[in-house]
This record gives structure tokens, sequence and C-alpha cells, in this order.
């Protein structure tokens, strides 16, 4: 019997409905335009993208994978949002963004097809809206070569993230649509790192992203308590 789909109906449907927006960075998506050149930036200081195959998880309309590939990756960016898969597509015809292709595949399905394929794997904003988070990192871990990176970020399982992603971001300062995240899958980094070193990954790096509303200025720092970022490498044996 087949593995039932690791994926919220609900979830791709609601990323499905937002995707003609994905490229505008005044839309509901302006937040991952913004943080997007601190996280390519944190990346590139672990292992510079130049000539790497790179797989993005959860590409969504294709933002980092788009910014990796220029950055001169080879890039494969899999969703399972049909929609913003499309954008992403028609946006690396209208921008000519070399070296980028697109596919509707889960993880875990691409990890059977192309084990140890990848130097890096990226998979950011996707564990909290899915089922079975372990089961993505554990795919991930297949993925990526040995020696090779693995990149994820989320959110923090605490009130202060309840207060700032949901009731803040959300409801106060607009910053991303009413319903976007469920307080209930966010992952504590305890449980991420658990999860990877279950994955046979090694946390090598973690960087925490905040925001100043009063400046619209994003930055990396070192409190993880709300959003966060893991760097993590395959052993080579």
């Amino acid at each position: 019997m087949d593995k039932p789909l690791n994926a919220d109906p609900a979830e791709l449907a609601k990323f499905s409905e937002l995707a003609h927006r994905w490229w505008d960075p005044e839309s509901e998506f302006r937040p991952l335009h913004q943080i997007n050149p601190l996280r390519l930036g944190w990346i590139e200081t672990l292992v510079p993208l130049s000539g790497k195959t790179v797989l993005d998880v959860g590409c969504g309309g294709g933002i980092l994978a788009d910014a990796m590939a220029r950055k001169g990756a080879q890039v494969l960016g899999i969703d399972l949002a049909t929609k913003a898969l499309k954008v992403a597509q028609l946006h690396a015809l209208e921008a000519e963004t070399p070296r980028v292709s697109y596919r509707e595949v889960s993880a875990e399905q691409l990890a059977q097809e192309q084990p140890a394929h990848y130097d890096v794997v990226t998979c950011m904003e996707m564990l909290e809206h899915v089922p079975d988070p372990a089961s993505v990192v554990q795919a991930c871990a297949a993925l990526v070569k040995p020696g090779g990176w693995v990149f994820f970020s989320t959110l923090n399982r605490n009130p202060k993230s309840f207060v700032f992603a949901i009731i803040g971001a959300e409801y106060v300062l607009k910053l991303l649509p009413k319903g976007t995240h469920e307080y209930a899958k966010f992952i504590r980094p305890s449980e991420l790192v658990g999860h990877c070193r279950a994955a046979g990954l090694q946390a090598q790096g973690m960087r925490g992203l905040q925001y100043n509303p009063l400046t619209r200025r994003y930055w990396l720092d070192a409190d993880t308590s709300v959003n966060y970022l893991v760097a993590t490498q395959k052993p080579f044996a």
C-alpha cells in the first residue's frame, strides 16, 4: 500500500489561492521577499552556492530557488501546490533565470528517485505546514550527498512566538494573511534538532530571525525564540 502523501490539502489550497501574488513584493509575500537576502546570505557564508546542485523543498513561487540559481547553483524547486509552481515556472521564463527548474513532487518521493544527489538542500518555512515534519527532514537527509548541507527554517513553539508570529504578524501588523500559521504545528529547536539527529544530520549552526515593525527591518541574530534557521550537515561516514 502506498504511503499517504505528507501534505495538508487545506495548506496547499491556501497557498494556491495566493499564488498569483507571489512575486509582488508589496503583497502578502512581502516578508518572504524581505527575508530572502538574509536567508541566502547565511547559506552562502557556510556553503558558496556557485557550481552546486541544490534542491529547494517546498519552494512555493520560487523566491529562494530563483535567488540561489542566480548565485550560480543548478536548482530544482519542488512543491505540491500546483498553482504556486506554475507561477515559479512563469517567473523563471519571464526573468530568464538560468539553471532553475521546478517539479510537482513530494520530498519523500524524490528521495526514493534521487538518493544522495544534491550538494545542498533547503527547506524554508515549510515544516510547520505539513502533518509529519520528521518525514520531510528524513527525506531531505536522504537527498543530500555525504558532506552536503541541509538548511531548515521554521517557527518556535512558545507563548512569545504565538504573540509575535500569529497575533502580531497576522492580526495586528497584517504582515501575513490570517490563518497562515497554526500554533500547534510550530516546532521547538530541540525538536527539530532531534529530527535531524534521527535522520543522520549534524546541526552546525542556528540563527534567529527578528523584525522591527517601526523600521520594517529584518535581521539575523542569536535569538531563536520566534523564527529560526538551522544549518545541518550529513557526515561522510
